[in-house]
């Protein structure tokens, strides 16, 4: 029996990404809107309403209305923006966050999709935290550069303008009060916000994290070995999140923003120098797959019963 979807946003950057992934999967049937009706309340509610699982790909606000829409106790939701990462009542959509997460998720009916910076983040501090090497009153530091398509039309415009590129790398959330750190933090299990540190870098696609970690200063003093084992173990057999060997990582000279390309995969790698007793933490992804529609699929996956990695790109 097929599974229906409708992606309320479909034509956007996220939204476009998430409907190549379906395409062809003759086990899911797409809900569309004809598009002189997309504004209108009336078509998208009945579309809403007559889906198995609908993806939202639209602004905070837009998401929140669009939920309101649903009137039924079947329709199951998605949500690809920041409105409901941290909501009561809302399953955060990292099927890797933890064990027995992934059968959470399978049983949810709202399922917030992470940011993506947060699933870099989460990938590499979530199971340091669980494993008790990373206190959850440590203070945490997190940067990196993202392609600017992560910034959506208005920078994707501003980047691809006749007037050329604003920069090459430009740090910003020099707030520090970066929207994502509500679901860095609780999710990573710490007590207190990471120092966020992200910038948008002069390339469509891609995305690095870092996470540096003193580990000389910390309890118990764990050693770059620790940090390693604690992730290998964490993502064994994962099809989706791979961390790079001692002896990979120990023969690079450095990762590429581009490292996993155009696909849905995750890749970790821990650097470090057991004389000084540092460690620089590495992700890797794209920001429009596992970052974004890579995910939204995969948790699409999940809630209807499908292999957890058909139609992503891997």
């Amino acid at each position: 029996m097929s599974t229906t979807i409708f992606i309320d946003g479909g034509h956007g950057t996220t939204g476009i990404e998430i409907g190549d992934r379906l395409a062809g999967r003759p086990e899911l049937t797409l809900i569309t809107v004809p598009e002189e009706k997309r504004r209108e309340a009336n078509a998208r509610r009945d579309a809403l309403n007559a889906a198995d699982i609908v993806i939202l790909c639209l602004p905070d606000d837009a998401a929140r209305e669009a939920v309101s829409l649903i009137d039924n106790g079947r329709t199951r939701v998605i949500d690809a923006s920041t409105a409901h990462r941290v909501a009561d009542g809302w399953t955060y959509g990292f099927p890797e966050l933890e064990p027995g997460h992934r059968e959470v998720l399978a049983n949810s009916r709202f399922v917030a999709n992470p940011g993506c910076w947060p699933t870099g983040f989460l990938a590499l501090v979530r199971p340091l935290v669980l494993a008790g090497l990373l206190p959850a009153d440590w203070p945490v530091t997190v940067s990196g550069a993202s392609g600017y398509s992560g910034g959506g039309k208005a920078m994707i415009a501003e980047y691809e303008g006749e007037a050329g590129a604003p920069s090459a790398f430009r740090p910003y959330g020099l707030s520090l009060a970066h929207k994502h750190g509500p679901e860095m933090t609780r999710y990573s299990g710490l007590a207190h916000p990471p120092i966020f540190a992200p910038a948008v870098a002069n390339a469509y696609r891609g995305m690095i994290v870092e996470v540096p970690l003193q580990l000389r200063a910390m309890p118990g003093t764990p050693s770059v070995a620790d940090i390693h084992a604690a992730l290998a173990a964490a993502y064994a057999g994962s099809p989706i999140v791979s961390i790079a060997s001692p002896e990979d990582s120990a023969a690079m000279t450095g990762v590429a923003l581009e490292h996993v390309g155009a696909t849905d995969r995750l890749a970790l790698f821990v650097f470090g120098n057991e004389q000084s007793g540092q460690a620089r933490l590495v992700a890797t992804l794209d920001n429009l797959g596992k970052g974004a529609a890579g995910a939204a699929v995969q948790n699409l996956n999940i809630l209807a019963g499908l292999p957890e990695t058909a139609g992503l790109r891997l």
